[in-house]
C-alpha cells in the first residue's frame, strides 16, 4: 500500500522545509506582490480571480475547498510563478469574494455547478496543471474525468479519500457524520474554524473570520450534502495517463492511511508534510516542490 508513500519530514531538511520552519504570521488580505486582481463571468457567475506570473509560461490552477479562497495559496504563487509558470487561483461561487455566483433562486448547489465553472476558467486559457483543495479534490477529479484534454497534472491535496459518505473516515467523528445535514455540517465547520480549533495564528484567525461575513451559508450547507454522496472516481483517474500526486498533511482531518489507499488507487505518488489539514498555508515551499516535480513529468508540464 505505501510503494507511493513519502514521509517528506523525515527526510534531511532542504531549503523547501528550512523556508517552511521560518514562516511568519502575515495579513492574509494582503495579495502576492505582482499579482493581478480580476474577475472571471463563469456559467454560476462572477468569480474572483487572481493570477501570477507570465501567461505564456505553462499553467497552473488551484482550487480552494469549502469555506476557502484564492488567498489560501498567497504563499505559493510566488514559488511557482519563480519556477517559470502561470499561476492562477479563484474563489468558488458562493465563497469570499465569489459570494454572489451560485445556482438560479430555488436550486442548489451541485457538482455540476462547480465542475462547470472550473471547465470554463479552464476553456478560458491553455490547458493547466491543476490543484484541487479539500473538496475541490473531487470537483478537479470531476473535471479530469469529463475533459482531460483540459488537465496536464492533477494533485489532490487534502482530498477526502473515499467515496459516498467522505466524513465517515474522519478521525473520530466519522462514524457520527451520518446524523448531520448540511445545515447542522455548515454550521459546525463554521464554529470549529471561527472558535479556532484548528489553532492557526492571530492574523490568519482573522482572516478566515472575516471571510465568513461574504460567503453564502447556503454554499456551505449544499457543499456538505455533497461531500456526503462522493462520485466514485477512483477507476477512471486510475485510467489517466497524467502525473496525480495526493498531498496531505499527517495530522489531516483523515488518516494518513486512507489517504495512502486512495493514491495507489488512482496511480498516484503520496506526499505526507508535518503539519494538518492546509499544507498550501503551512508547508507552501514543500508543496511546491513536489508540485514542481510532479509537472516535469508530464510531457508538456516542465517550465524552459
Amino acid at each position: 500500500m505505501f510503494d507511493h508513500y513519502q514521509e517528506t519530514s523525515g527526510d534531511p531538511v532542504d531549503e523547501a522545509e528550512r523556508l517552511d520552519r521560518a514562516l511568519e504570521d502575515r495579513d492574509w488580505t494582503v495579495p502576492a506582490p505582482g499579482s493581478i486582481a480580476s474577475t472571471f463571468a463563469a456559467p454560476s457567475g462572477e468569480l474572483a480571480v487572481v493570477s501570477l506570473g507570465d501567461p505564456r509560461h505553462p499553467r497552473v490552477v488551484l482550487v480552494p475547498g469549502v469555506s476557502g479562497s484564492k488567498e489560501d495559496f498567497v504563499l505559493m504563487l510566488p514559488v511557482l510563478a519563480a519556477a517559470g509558470y502561470y499561476v492562477q487561483s479563484f474563489d468558488l461561487a458562493g465563497q469570499y469574494q465569489s459570494g454572489q455566483a451560485g445556482p438560479p433562486r430555488g436550486a442548489h448547489y451541485d457538482y455540476d455547478l462547480f465542475a462547470n465553472d472550473l471547465i470554463a476558467l479552464l476553456e478560458d486559457g491553455s490547458p493547466a496543471h491543476l490543484l484541487g483543495y479539500s473538496f475541490a479534490g473531487t470537483i478537479a477529479q470531476l473535471v479530469l474525468v469529463r475533459r482531460p484534454n483540459l488537465v496536464r497534472s492533477v494533485t489532490l491535496l487534502a482530498t477526502p479519500p473515499e467515496p459516498g459518505n467522505g466524513f465517515r473516515g474522519v478521525r473520530g467523528l466519522g462514524p457520527y457524520t451520518f446524523l448531520v445535514g448540511g445545515r447542522i455540517g455548515a454550521a459546525l465547520m463554521t464554529w470549529g474554524i471561527t472558535s479556532n480549533r484548528n489553532h492557526v495564528s492571530p492574523l490568519r484567525l482573522d482572516f478566515v473570520r472575516m471571510r465568513f461575513n461574504f460567503t453564502s451559508r447556503r454554499s456551505m450547507e449544499d457543499i456538505i450534502r455533497l461531500m456526503k454522496r462522493a462520485p466514485d472516481l477512483r477507476a477512471q483517474v486510475a485510467a489517466s495517463p497524467i502525473p496525480k500526486l495526493v498531498a496531505v498533511g499527517s495530522h489531516d482531518l483523515w488518516p494518513t492511511e486512507l489517504h495512502a489507499a486512495f493514491a495507489e488507487q488512482i496511480g498516484a505518488r503520496l506526499v505526507v508534510y508535518p503539519t494538518g489539514h492546509s499544507p498550501c498555508e503551512t508547508t507552501p515551499n514543500q508543496l511546491s516542490r513536489d508540485m514542481i516535480a510532479l509537472f516535469a513529468e508530464s510531457s508538456e508540464g516542465a517550465a524552459d
